[in-house]
């Protein structure tokens, strides 16, 4: 029923106006430069330091690595990131 599902959202975004972040509950992810990453539709922090931050998501985590790193926002779903970053990647489970 999940891989129906998940086929079905596929075929509705391609032939839809809907986003696909929306539809799919992916993350949407916005980086300014390397100063700034604005992070929405996360599932909450799993780790936070100076350097790293980690998301988890709904198909995996989100590793952010960097240095000089402050939360200037955290929301229940969103999240903005300020510091040097140097590597976005994505972690499978």
């Amino acid at each position: 029923m999940k891989k129906w599902r998940d086929n079905f959202k596929k075929w509705f975004v391609n032939h839809s106006d809907m986003p696909a972040d929306v539809v799919m509950d992916l993350p949407r992810i916005t980086m300014i430069g390397q100063l700034h990453i604005y992070i929405e539709n996360h599932k909450g922090v799993l780790s936070f330091s100076n350097e790293e931050l980690r998301l988890s998501m709904k198909q995996g985590q989100l590793q952010i690595i960097g240095k000089d790193f402050v939360l200037k926002a955290i929301l229940p779903e969103e999240i903005l990131l300020e510091g040097f970053i140097q590597k976005v990647q994505f972690l499978e489970d």
